[in-house]
């Protein structure tokens, strides 16, 4: 298995509550059941407020090295990370465990 995390922080000035957000985070929760790749799957807000945390995270896992490339190339996902490109940048760790 390989665990797929992502931690995401809005660029500056950008709100939780701004409609392209909303529907940038909608489309994530729905990747679970549109991706046959993904083993298991959470996100969610960051609860605290520090300095260093970022805004949002994935927490992902898939199969494989191949299951993981199929995940990150399908159309959902695509369209999903597309949307946080215009107001989010992002860091990745992909591990196996």
């Amino acid at each position: 298995m390989i665990r797929h995390l992502v931690l995401f922080k809005l660029n500056e000035g950008v709100q939780r509550d701004e409609e392209r957000v909303v529907a940038a985070v909608k489309a994530f929760q729905e990747l679970d059941g549109l991706v046959p790749e993904i083993e298991f799957w959470e996100c969610a807000w960051n609860i605290t407020d520090r300095p260093i945390a970022y805004d949002f995270a994935i927490n992902s896992a898939v199969a494989d090295a191949d299951a993981l490339k199929r995940y990150i190339e399908h159309p959902a996902h695509q369209a999903a990370a597309g949307q946080w490109r215009e107001f989010a940048t992002w860091v990745i760790a992909d591990y196996p465990f």
